[in-house]
């Protein structure tokens, strides 16, 4: 599987305007959600449009308006997002659940390749579409107040507002599945706090 940017752009706004919603923000304007995430604006409008088409979020007018999540991120699976901005997960065309399409090969049913990139898919969506929105947004706020880093679109006393870690390789260490265990073996804040 590819992600396409247009997916990767989606996914990156919509968390954010998860993150927005857990921090009390009724909406984020198109502007700060291209800035957040340094991307264009004219291409993140065009991504929020089609979310909105979509049902996923919704636009708001006025002088406080902008974009919020019109569905709850509870009910935001992150295959169904990812499926609806590059249309399958699985990397060939003949091994895809929901956008099948023939291939060339001369005989499908016994294709040792396409039997692989079925399984392939099997174990994207088995992931994409086990975890929600909602799920991604806490574990992302979670590892950035242990970090001490300041989520986008608040003003934590104390927090390194702006400061980004060096990029190094992907440690799998800092993967989502890690974050999301710790996040079921950590004691609860509201635990800590008594």
């Amino acid at each position: 599987m590819h992600l396409s940017k247009k997916a990767e752009y989606a996914l990156r706004a919509t968390i954010h305007l998860g993150i927005a919603a857990e921090m009390g923000l009724p909406t984020v304007s198109g502007v700060e959600l291209a800035d957040a995430n340094r991307l264009p604006l004219k291409f993140i409008e065009r991504i929020l449009q089609e979310l909105r088409e979509a049902g996923i979020i919704e636009t708001k007018r006025g002088k406080l308006g902008g974009y919020a999540l019109a569905t709850a991120a509870d009910k935001i699976r992150i295959g169904d997002l990812v499926r609806l901005m590059d249309g399958r997960l699985a990397p060939i065309c003949c091994a895809s659940e929901f956008a099948y399409q023939r291939c060339t090969c001369p005989d499908e049913d016994h294709c040792g390749l396409r039997m692989l990139m079925i399984d392939v898919r099997n174990a994207i969506a088995n992931i994409l579409d086990r975890y929600t929105l909602a799920q991604v947004v806490e574990v992302t706020l979670r590892k950035m107040r242990r970090d001490g880093i300041a989520p986008p679109f608040s003003t934590l006393a104390g927090a390194k507002v702006g400061a980004m870690p060096a990029r190094g390789k992907a440690d799998p260490a800092d993967g989502f599945l890690v974050g999301l265990s710790q996040l079921a073996t950590a004691p609860s804040d509201e635990h800590q706090n008594q």
